[in-house]
């Protein structure tokens, strides 16, 4: 069976013994261009799918290995650049997300210590030796 030559990824390994091998892989046109985002896990439709590890593959692809924290779906796939920067993109989103979320908690567990000093204060329950 006849491959397309650059439809494939070359890595090379340092074995322990210090050989080193080139691992040649052939990938699947279907890996290189899902039909919705890398974000989207194709068993449970999460869009918290997120890369856990990742290199450089040849002629600006990436190699992915992608896991889903919702149903526990993990593949491994080479991506094109442009897939791999619009999960990224997604990935900045969800964070900028997480950090309104965390700065939003902070303050009202900030509110709510300060309403409780304040009820403390007015109920005669501070004493010098709390501090």
């Amino acid at each position: 069976m006849h491959q397309d030559p650059k439809n494939h990824s070359v890595r090379k390994i340092v074995l322990p013994s210090g050989k080193s091998i080139e691992v040649v892989r052939f990938n699947d046109e279907t890996e290189a261009s899902p039909t919705r985002g890398l974000h989207v896990c194709p068993s449970c439709d999460s869009d918290l799918v997120q890369p856990v590890a990742w290199s450089e593959a040849e002629g600006e692809r990436w190699e992915l290995v992608l896991s889903c924290p919702n149903c526990w779906w993990e593949d491994e796939g080479v991506f094109t650049q442009e897939l791999v920067e619009a999960l990224e993109e997604h990935l900045d989103d969800g964070l900028a997300d997480m950090l309104d979320d965390l700065q939003r908690l902070a303050q009202s567990n900030m509110a709510d210590q300060v309403d409780r000093f304040i009820t403390a204060l007015n109920g005669d329950h501070i004493l010098p030796e709390d501090f």
